[in-house]
């Protein structure tokens, strides 16, 4: 099974391939200030990925992670209030490294090192329109079950 994902900016879906037969396609949202791959530039990076590390399995739906790491909350509207300013990572990460030096790796440009991520979201956030700060968002179920489905490794491609 050659399983890819495809990640369109233009429409804001993300597409589970196999073989080039769509498995399932799932709506995220991307950056807000567009495609990019420069650091600091809180853009969504194009070009051809992989997914480097898969992170949070078996933690529940809604769980909060800060620098990768479980924070041991969940997310509620309550929790969103105590911290207005966060951006939410919640209850999965795919975290993306580039597999094209001087385009998606290496130096200024290098997606592991701009903590690039599939992850979820609080599911009132916008979902099918860019306003993220660079990763790509999903819905917590869809998360879920994107991250039962693939492997670290799995070629990721955005455009």
């Amino acid at each position: 099974m050659t399983t890819e994902i495809i990640i369109h900016l233009d429409s804001q879906q993300l597409e589970l391939m196999d073989n080039a037969r769509r498995l399932r396609t799932f709506r995220v949202s991307t950056a807000r200030n567009g495609p990019g791959e420069t650091m600091g530039s809180e853009c969504t990076p194009c070009g051809r990925h992989r997914i480097r590390a898969k992170i949070g399995a078996g933690l529940p739906i809604r769980s909060v992670f800060v620098g990768r790491r479980p924070t041991g909350e969940c997310y509620t509207p309550r929790l969103r209030e105590q911290f207005p300013n966060r951006d939410w990572i919640l209850t999965r990460i795919l975290w993306l490294s580039g597999l094209e030096p001087g385009c998606n790796r290496f130096g200024a440009v290098d997606t592991a090192r701009r903590y690039i991520y599939i992850h979820g979201s609080p599911d009132h956030l916008i979902i099918g329109s860019p306003d993220s700060h660079g990763c790509i968002r999903m819905k917590n179920a869809d998360i879920l079950e994107l991250f039962e489905l693939v492997d670290c490794g799995t070629l990721v491609l955005i455009r």
